[in-house]
């Protein structure tokens, strides 16, 4: 591990977390270059701020489930790669049925330079701890459409009210969203601001 990064869940007590690049679940597929293990990293400074998160979380009756945190450099490039093969339709059903690999980008939902690299981004929602069941959003992890973004119309309320409580909890631990993707938040005071880092996960 690269010194000033950490395994976040052991910053967060109860935090739950799923590596979807570590796994076959993502939009590329499969495993992406970089993650040799299903575990979340981010800057020491993430870990601080994800267990404020989880604290104040817990005072509303959930928990963090962690999807994503530092990416390498490596995972991005990766995803670039994958942009410009045919198409062979396997994913995009569930991430991006209306738009083309190569829009990802164009629309701001992949970036060739990633902030997750910098360390300090997380992406990630709520679940129930009554019943360990994940809250409603009105669309899951990496849904690259319109109806992610903040503020969307064509969801229920009580979506948007989740949607609403995970951006409260995020922004009282010293987070800033990003306004595309209901699920992504930076470090408002990220430690490494202008460095891209590409050690593997693992």
């Amino acid at each position: 591990m690269k010194d000033g990064f950490v395994f976040v869940d052991e910053f967060a007590p109860g935090i739950r977390w799923d590596a979807k690049y570590a796994t076959w679940d993502n939009f590329t597929g499969k495993p992406v270059d970089g993650y040799l293990a299903n575990r979340v990293v981010g800057t020491r400074a993430l870990g601080v701020a994800l267990a404020s998160a989880q604290e104040e979380a817990e005072s509303r009756g959930f928990g963090l489930l962690l999807w994503d945190g530092y990416r390498p450099q490596r995972a991005v490039d990766c995803f670039l790669r994958w942009a410009k093969r045919p198409e062979d339709g396997r994913t995009k059903p569930r991430h991006y049925p209306k738009i083309d690999r190569a829009e990802m980008f164009e629309k701001g939902y992949v970036a060739a330079k990633s902030g997750h690299s910098r360390g300090s981004t997380v992406d990630l929602t709520l679940y129930h701890l009554d019943t360990a069941e994940l809250a409603p959003m009105g669309g899951d992890h990496d849904l690259m459409d319109a109806i992610s973004h903040h503020d969307a119309s064509g969801i229920t309320e009580d979506e948007a009210r989740n949607r609403r409580h995970l951006r409260s909890i995020m922004e009282a631990s010293g987070f800033r969203r990003y306004d595309c993707e209901w699920w992504h938040y930076t470090l408002t005071d990220e430690p490494y601001p202008d460095t891209y880092f590409d050690f593997p996960i693992g």
